[in-house]
């Protein structure tokens, strides 16, 4: 009976594990967050070695947006 029992609990955890598997929208999804932050991470190095203030207020404005959007896709993924 301890063994029926062991094997049930084993077998309905596998299921749960199975399930909590992300999906192929949620890996895109991540992917894409990803991506836009690494973009944001590009426009922030870019403002950084921007020697005109205007530039680098614009690129720090645009970092911003894209941190922002991608911290956008990231929630819309959970």
């Amino acid at each position: 009976m301890k063994k029926l029992s062991f094997v049930l609990a084993a077998a309905g955890l596998m299921t749960l594990a199975a399930c909590n598997k992300p999906t192929a929208v949620e890996n895109a999804a991540e992917n894409a967050s990803e991506a836009v932050e690494n973009a944001a991470e590009a426009l922030e190095n870019a403002a950084d070695a921007a020697t005109n203030e205007a530039t680098e207020a614009t690129l720090e404005n645009a970092a911003d947006n894209a941190a922002a959007a991608a911290d956008n896709i990231a929630d819309a993924a959970n």
